[in-house]
């Protein structure tokens, strides 16, 4: 007779395959390869261990978490308000979760010196980070110098600790409309430029939609560049064309989860309807 308690009911997340766990550096190395202008690295963003197993059992490669989607699941808005250590803790579950590189949207470091960011960080596991160049409480764009040697000194800590990690220099002029739609591009094209020499290893011009700025800025950005997919307007075979190296979603992908459970499961159910049909 089998034994069913064995078997994995409708909707159950499968687990990580067994084996020996990748090391660190190790995934690192497969995270930063994988960022090939052209042939671009998919990460839909994860909130929590459940939601990252889901990335890993669909077959992506790495897996990237939303600082909003899990500042919401932690019970915080969105821009530091959630406590470190419980954005700490939320990324060591998802590391723990999967056996994929992990990469932390780390908003712009909740105020944590570059030394302990990096060793906090590693001590999760993750082996990337998202790094932002405006204020999370104002909105007020950074000085691109200060930016600059922030990641710098990021990169110089890790260096000194021994921590392969991938650095997403997030750059927010397109997001808080720095100037003019011409500005917005220039000003994104030498921050893009200033990250990379400080060590970061690709760009993501937050905000970036039309086709002819994101051509104009992976041609103009000696780097790989990540833009966010939106709501779907763009295929990735269109991003690839357009030079892309990395598609995420921010929050988007959890916000779709819910807002499906409110408007059609939990809609159903109160009334009295049968919440599972589909």
């Amino acid at each position: 007779m089998s034994d069913s308690s064995s078997k994995n009911a409708p909707g159950d997340v499968p687990r990580a395959t067994s084996g020996a766990n990748p090391s660190s550096e190790d995934k690192a190395s497969r995270l930063r390869a994988l960022h090939v202008a052209g042939d671009p690295l998919v990460l839909p963003n994860a909130w929590d261990a459940t939601s990252a197993r889901i990335v890993e059992a669909a077959g992506f490669p790495a897996v990237a978490t939303s600082s909003a989607a899990t500042s919401s699941i932690l019970g915080f808005e969105d821009g530091e308000t959630a406590p470190v250590e419980e954005v700490l803790r939320a990324a060591q579950r998802m590391v723990r979760a999967v056996r994929l590189p992990v990469t932390v949207d780390f908003e712009r470091g909740y105020g944590l010196a570059p030394y302990e960011l990096v060793e906090r960080l590693a001590e999760t596991g993750a082996v990337g980070l998202n790094l932002e160049d405006s204020d999370p409480a104002s909105g007020r764009l950074l000085d691109v110098g200060e930016q600059a040697d922030f990641l710098a000194a990021v990169r110089q800590e890790a260096q000194y600790l021994g921590v392969d990690l991938v650095i997403n220099a997030r750059t927010d002029a397109f997001l808080r409309q720095a100037g003019t739609p011409e500005e917005q591009v220039a000003t994104t094209l030498e921050r893009g430029a200033r990250y990379l020499a400080a060590g970061a290893d690709c760009v993501y011009p937050i905000g970036a939609a039309d086709a002819t700025v994101i051509k104009t800025l992976t041609e103009g950005i000696s780097g790989p560049v990540n833009v966010g997919y939106g709501l779907g307007a763009r295929s990735v075979a269109e991003f690839a064309s357009l030079g892309v190296a990395r598609i995420t979603f921010g929050p988007m992908l959890q916000r779709h989860v819910y807002q499906t459970l409110e408007a059609t499961v939990l809609t159903a159910l109160a009334a009295d309807g049968n919440p599972f049909e589909r």
